[in-house]
């Protein structure tokens, strides 16, 4: 009997150790809003998926290898709140890698998501990427069918954190028959309490390859944080600058309101789009908030940039405008 007791607390104390040496996490976010939109003397009322933060769910799991060697896998999945459908053709679209990471020698990651310069872009904006007000609402490929946020069949390799602020990452992706999903970029920064400025670069394709370049910056005065970015994008001879000046600041004691001022224009193609955006989000706890954001493309000559998926649909050289209210909750 005693050597039964012995045993299974051995037993248990194993179970122990691989239960700290190995961990699965289920995560996610939850995110809808009530939105209006109008363009071209119409508008629609619509309940839309993601208005701060894109819905999510997925698994992750790290574990220890010993020597401060480290292995990750991360899947993970755009949820449509709206209508309860998931992306059919690509189930975990958004992310799905394995990693090999060390603190000392950094992370080498293979599999799909986003690129270095779309983390770039993202991090020097207040609603990175996401909604009615992101800068990328007037952010153009050209025609060159490229994707500008993530890429299949890539390899990166990310910096360790103990470089006295800096950053960086490198990416290639095979092509693997579809030239435009050919890859090579990498991105380099510095961090260090309230200031953060960064650049990063890309070019996709084997012969016309699509470019695109941003720099940023940021800096937290406490009562105010500013952002700033050019960004821009070529194909063949066409070629596009956006600019982006934003601004947050706490408010309540538990809110942010922000505003952000975005252009974009093309000499080549002779058109101008200006964005203006605002919002608010309101923190009900550290997994639940609520917000609002409006936003307003001007478009001018050849230029049709919209908001909400072109839906109502926008006339060239015209305006599309919105509004919406949501919660966005994160488990």
């Amino acid at each position: 009997m005693k050597k039964s007791i012995v045993a299974l607390a051995v037993l248990g104390s194993f179970a122990g150790v691989a239960a700290a040496q190995s961990s699965v996490t289920l995560f996610g976010v939850v995110d809808a809003s009530m939105r209006y939109t109008e363009a071209k003397g119409k508008h629609v009322y619509s309940l839309a998926s993601g208005g701060s933060s894109t819905s999510r769910f997925g698994v992750r799991g790290v574990e220890d290898l010993g020597g401060g060697l480290k292995a990750g896998f991360w899947l993970e999945s755009q949820v449509n709140v709206d209508g309860g459908s998931a992306d059919t053709t690509r189930f975990w679209g958004r992310r799905a890698t394995v990693s090999l990471m060390s603190a000392e020698l950094g992370e080498v990651r293979l599999g799909r998501f986003k690129t270095s310069v779309r983390l770039q872009i993202e991090d020097f904006e207040p609603t990175a990427t996401t909604g009615l007000g992101a800068s990328t609402n007037v952010y153009s490929n050209l025609g060159s069918g490229a994707d500008m946020s993530r890429r299949d069949n890539q390899v990166t390799y990310i910096l360790p954190s103990n470089l006295g602020g800096f950053y960086g990452s490198v990416d290639v992706s095979a092509g693997e028959g579809t030239s435009m999903n050919k890859d090579i970029g990498g991105r380099v920064g510095y961090k260090a309490g309230a200031f953060n400025v960064g650049a990063a670069y890309s070019e996709s394709g084997v012969n016309d390859k699509f470019k695109l370049m941003s720099v940023g910056g940021t800096y937290d005065f406490g009562m105010v944080k500013i952002f700033g970015t050019y960004s821009e994008t070529k194909f063949k001879a066409d070629k596009q600058d956006i600019y982006n000046v934003s601004v947050t600041a706490p408010v309540f004691g538990s809110g942010v309101v922000w505003g952000s001022y975005t252009s974009a224009d093309s000499k080549n193609s002779k058109y101008k789009a200006v964005q203006y955006a605002a919002g608010y989000i309101h923190s009900l706890s550290k997994r639940t908030a609520l917000y609002s954001t409006v936003s307003l493309i001007d478009n001018e000559k050849g230029a049709s940039f919209n908001l909400n998926g072109n839906v109502p649909a926008v006339a060239v050289g015209g305006r599309s405008g919105g509004v919406d209210f949501g919660v966005r909750h994160s488990f």
